[in-house]
């Protein structure tokens, strides 16, 4: 599968908005945590486009990655929500050597939260993500530069 990563646009945030609606139901249902439109709001009120990325595999909207500057130094990798059909399949695991490689590159870490009990938890760890820290709703993780993956 071809892809691609293009600079989002203030244009995509309902697009994204909606993926993350989609993609995060069954983890935020499961903990009790799912609102209709709370869910869309955030994405809303969060969605900066100066460091999202757009995917694009095979010339259509695929998914979405976020990077910022950390406040604490490194990365926040954040929003990153792949349409469903397309989990699975090794495009979550390609966007995210990249983005890896770039922060690699810079010697910074990369800081992401993750919600208990989901699937991208394991992705994470695959990639040298380690737990810092928890709560019942969310791992806070991080990856020092230079980690090897699995």
């Amino acid at each position: 599968m071809g892809w691609a990563l293009r600079p989002a646009e203030p244009a995509d945030v309902e697009v994204i908005a909606e993926l993350r609606a989609t993609v995060m139901r069954p983890d935020l249902e499961r903990l009790g945590r799912f609102d209709e439109h709370r869910v869309r709001q955030r994405a809303r009120d969060s969605f900066s486009p100066q460091h999202t990325s757009v995917i694009v595999a095979d010339g259509a909207f695929a998914g979405c990655v976020t990077v910022r500057p950390a406040v604490e130094g490194g990365r926040w990798l954040e929003n990153f929500y792949l349409v469903p059909g397309l989990q699975g399949r090794g495009l979550g695991s390609a966007v995210l050597r990249t983005l890896l490689d770039r922060t690699d590159a810079l010697g910074v870490p990369v800081r992401l939260q993750v919600l208990q009990g989901s699937a991208a938890r394991r992705l994470y760890e695959r990639h040298g993500f380690t737990m810092e820290v928890q709560d019942p709703i969310d791992v806070y993780m991080v990856r020092r530069p230079g980690v090897v993956r699995r």
